[in-house]
């Protein structure tokens, strides 16, 4: 790779390329593979600390067996997310080595590698779980070490309090929770690590969605809980892994 940059910088300097035509040779030589429909970036890991994933909502069963090979030949995890029944059977099917979870709606493949870091993951209910899932999936997929810890909500606090032991010493804590969305802020109380609050859809018509979950964590009281999107754990697993992979290498140095 650094050979292919100095040939480019090298021809540039000559005068023999543009600065459009090095630019265009260093996003090709920086692992980006065009498949037609779709352009994996196979450097995303290296940039970000967690590998190219797959949005599958929307995609066909056809788009995703042409993009899951790509990543299999570069030794790279499969991760699949927002599946439906019809497309993660299907997935299962073509790729036996996979796993299929129709709870949280992903397919993974998964590739030995030493986990790093102590991610824990909270649901305040069971119906929260899918989400959670998908949080544990993804870190998993980021070689994050991972603990979930589910239906700890606020409505029975003492079932926390009793799990505190186990979560104090995280290096991140991902917290899913619905209807009021208050679980974040009491496990922000009480730990010093990162809280990543995660508001899902789950509650009665005046949840809204989740938008008051979502609202509620935003106006959380414990100070500097971080908020993503409505029922987005994936999002949540990718926050925690910048988190651990920027610890990682400051501990590395």
């Amino acid at each position: 790779m650094a050979d292919k940059l100095k040939r480019i910088m090298e021809q540039l300097d000559k005068g023999n390329i543009d600065i459009f035509s090095a630019l265009s040779q260093i996003s090709d030589s920086r692992g980006i593979e065009n498949i037609g429909f779709a352009r994996i970036d196979h450097d995303r890991k290296s940039r970000c600390g967690f590998p190219e994933f797959i949005y599958g909502e929307n995609k066909t069963i056809e788009q995703l067996c042409e993009i899951i090979p790509t990543l299999i030949k570069k030794q790279s995890p499969v991760l699949v997310t927002r599946l439906d029944v019809d497309k993660g059977k299907a997935l299962k099917k073509k790729f036996p080595q996979g796993e299929f979870d129709e709870l949280a709606r992903v397919f993974i493949i998964r590739q030995k590698a030493k986990k790093y870091g102590n991610v824990v993951v909270l649901t305040a209910g069971t119906s929260d779980l899918n989400v959670a899932l998908e949080a544990k999936y993804t870190l998993e997929s980021c070689d994050v070490g991972t603990i979930m810890i589910s239906d700890v909500g606020v409505a029975g606090l003492h079932r926390l309090l009793g799990e505190v032991e186990s979560f104090k010493n995280a290096d991140a804590i991902i917290v899913v929770a619905g209807m009021e969305g208050a679980l974040p802020s009491v496990v922000g109380g009480l730990v010093s690590c990162p809280v990543i609050a995660v508001p899902t859809s789950v509650g009665y018509g005046a949840a809204m969605g989740g938008i008051a979950a979502l609202l509620g964590m935003l106006n959380s009281c414990a100070s500097g809980v971080t908020v993503v999107n409505i029922d987005n754990g994936f999002g949540a697993a990718c926050a925690a892994t910048r988190i651990i992979q920027n610890a990682r290498r400051k501990s590395e140095k």
